[in-house]
């Protein structure tokens, strides 16, 4: 959920601009799948070591959380000057993280009746679905429309944000979103951030140049992440309804 400063960020710069960089998602997509190659592993990774380590899981998930944190902005501002040789173990390592910290949710995804493996599958194709109809509707939006859009994804992705966190926060003292709750917030992530997907083809062929390709990748990288997250806690609590 690190994109809403992703927003602010290129919202001003794109607005009123023309195309600075029409060939900058193309040259993003293969770091791109390889962030989300690179998840995959750590999310591998962390389901074993949940399965034959479960007792140092937690502190390592908290421990990876925090350096998760540092190592974004530090990427992302390297990328962003266009050190690319120094940016990219950065980003290469961001992602072996996520993908640590993901391991949690999958694995209760996997556990719920009616989710499991099947779930997880539904959940990367909603993000390859996203990707492709975002691709033919950013592309063609005006500039009204997609600042328009721009501006209402992001005050939207900043609320949701803060609600996760009260949530995360309330989770400490045993207090957990009733099933209903848990399907609203889940199913307003999920148009969210499969409105950031036709943001980011608006947005980022105007605020990038073609050989930035590492920052437009990493800002493509927390809107399919994030989709996925809640396209999970969605099927997740849908089926824990039951």
């Amino acid at each position: 959920m690190s994109n809403t400063s992703n927003f602010r960020q290129a919202m001003r710069e794109a607005k009123g601009h023309a195309l600075v960089g029409p060939n900058v998602i193309a040259n993003a997509l293969p770091w791109l799948g390889g962030g989300l190659i690179l998840t995959a592993a750590g999310t591998l990774g962390g389901l074993k070591v949940l399965e034959n380590n479960p007792e140092i899981f937690f502190p390592t998930v908290m421990g990876a959380v925090v350096l998760e944190l540092i190592l974004f902005f530090v990427a992302s501002s390297v990328a962003s000057k266009g050190n690319n040789g120094v940016a990219l173990p950065l980003l290469a390592t961001y992602s072996l993280l996520s993908g640590y910290t993901l391991s949690g949710l999958v694995a209760i995804a996997l556990r719920t009746q009616g989710v499991g493996i099947t779930g997880v599958g539904i959940a990367a194709l909603g993000c390859g679905i996203a990707f492709i109809a975002g691709r033919q509707i950013g592309s063609n939006l005006s500039d009204t429309d997609g600042m328009a859009l721009a501006k209402t994804v992001r005050l939207g992705i900043i609320a949701l944000f803060v609600v996760v966190l009260l949530q995360f926060g309330l989770s400490f003292f045993g207090l957990y979103t009733p099933t209903f709750l848990e399907v609203a917030i889940s199913g307003i992530g999920v148009l969210l951030f499969a409105g950031a997907a036709v943001v980011d083809f608006y947005i980022l062929p105007r605020t990038y140049r073609d050989d930035q390709y590492l920052p437009a990748a990493l800002s493509m990288y927390l809107t399919y992440i994030n989709l996925f997250v809640f396209i999970l806690r969605l099927l997740i609590a849908l089926n824990g309804r039951r």
